[in-house]
């Protein structure tokens, strides 16, 4: 039986590259999308053509109904979770601090962080040696902003992701007793649609004028770290930065 891989927001950009790799190294592959059928479906009928096995699951993973009913499709249709990869998140517009309203941050945070926190949880429920489970891996997709702050464009992008790497070094000493493994990639600016759909559409090509090896990373770049960190066996609690030096 092959290894289950649930990736979240994996319709397009970097976890669409994560799923088709990851079926091509003999995952059966839970591909989340919140909205776009099109695009998750799309994906799907790739891997399947390449000889491989996946699902599309349409769920918020802003909520925590949305989280339940993910992961209770994946249990109903696969029976088992081998790996999560917390992909799924959102930007915004560039803004200061002192022009950020309330509901802003809330999105920000509940998105980007409260769900990946729950994601974790319905994981480790299912994976834990402790529960029954026979262990696993969880990844999650943090951002260079998490290190370099975000100053002037989105702080509470950058402190959400931060966030994230907290949960990550946390949770991975948590749990290790467990048989489950907690590791991170931080991207740069990658080739995605995330910072268009913010009204920033130039924020690509500008910003690969900027970092050390000249040009912006493309999302195959970073579903290639993801898998290598899913097969590493004794890497825990480790953040690997993908960002072309910045």
């Amino acid at each position: 039986m092959n290894p289950v891989m649930l990736i979240t927001g994996a319709g397009r950009g970097i976890g669409a590259a994560t799923a088709r790799l990851a079926a091509r190294e003999g995952y059966t592959v839970a591909i989340n999308y919140r909205r776009d059928h099109h695009a998750a479906e799309s994906v799907v009928e790739a891997i399947h053509q390449a000889g491989g096995q996946a699902i599309a699951i349409p769920a918020d993973v802003a909520s925590d109904a949305g989280i339940q009913t993910l992961f209770e499709t994946v249990d109903a249709k696969l029976g088992r979770l081998d790996a999560l990869v917390n992909n799924a998140g959102v930007v915004d517009a560039n803004c200061r601090l002192e022009d950020m309203d309330f509901a802003r941050i809330e999105r920000m945070m509940r998105i980007n962080v409260a769900g990946p926190m729950i994601c974790a949880r319905e994981a480790v429920r299912r994976m834990s040696t402790r529960h029954g489970g026979h262990g696993g891996t969880i990844i999650n997709v943090s951002s260079a902003a998490a290190r370099l702050g975000g100053a002037d464009e989105y702080v509470d992008y950058a402190a959400s992701k931060g966030a994230i790497d907290s949960l990550t070094r946390g949770l991975a000493r948590e749990v290790a007793g467990d048989g489950i493994r907690v590791n991170g990639v931080r991207p740069g600016v990658i080739r995605t649609t995330i910072h268009a759909s913010a009204n920033n559409p130039h924020k690509v090509e500008l910003a690969g004028q900027r970092i050390p090896l000249g040009r912006i990373g493309d999302p195959e770049e970073i579903a290639s770290a993801i898998l290598w960190l899913s097969g590493s066996g004794f890497s825990t609690g480790s953040i690997i930065d993908v960002d072309g030096g910045v």
